[in-house]
């Protein structure tokens, strides 16, 4: 009886080293099929990392050319915009000369009315004229700190605000204006 099982003991000794060599050698022969190659580091580092790194350079720099397009037509639309105003064609009627940013000689005979819009200024630099209002307040004049009703006659040299659309300055007798703002002469 003891041989049988001194049979059936090496034969469990070496099913148990052998299982083992042959689970390794299984999962070794799996490891880089065509399915699933085996990659080393040096191809990672040598090939594949650099191939992704041109792909990345690549379509930053084709975003970032995209970006600066859309950022230029959007600076060169804003420009177009701010000029427009400051000539004063942004939507309202233009000044005298066309030009909103700085001020302008304007020349009215007797009886005829210079009307500003929101902002613009007024300078009485000769003759007489009145304030043209609907209601309160008129022009705000900011040299003397106070506000001109309707029909209040200007002050020589006084600078006077237009803080509602509509308000304007009728000439009395020929009147010389510095006007700065969009206006219109009726």
């Amino acid at each position: 009886m003891k041989q049988p099982y001194k049979w059936l003991v090496r034969l469990a000794a070496a099913a148990l080293v052998c299982l083992p060599l042959a689970g390794a050698a299984l999962a070794a022969g799996q490891q880089g099929t065509r399915a699933d190659p085996l990659v080393t580091l040096s191809y990672l580092e040598q090939k594949a990392a650099p191939a992704i790194l041109e792909q990345v350079d690549a379509k930053l720099t084709q975003r970032e050319a995209d970006l600066r397009s859309q950022l230029s037509t959007v600076v060169d639309r804003y420009i177009r915009e701010v000029e427009d105003k400051l000539r004063g064609t942004g939507g309202t009627a233009p000044t005298p000369s066309g030009t909103g940013g700085a001020y302008q000689v304007v020349t009215l005979a007797a009886g005829q009315t210079i009307t500003g819009s929101t902002a613009c200024e007024f300078l009485l630099r000769s003759g007489t004229a009145v304030c043209v209002a609907d209601s309160a307040p008129g022009l705000v004049d900011m040299t003397g700190g106070t506000t001109l009703p309707g029909g209040g006659i200007l002050t020589a040299n006084h600078l006077y605000l237009a803080t509602i659309e509509g308000r304007g300055v009728r000439a009395s007798t020929a009147v010389t204006l510095m006007v700065r703002g969009s206006c219109v002469i009726s």
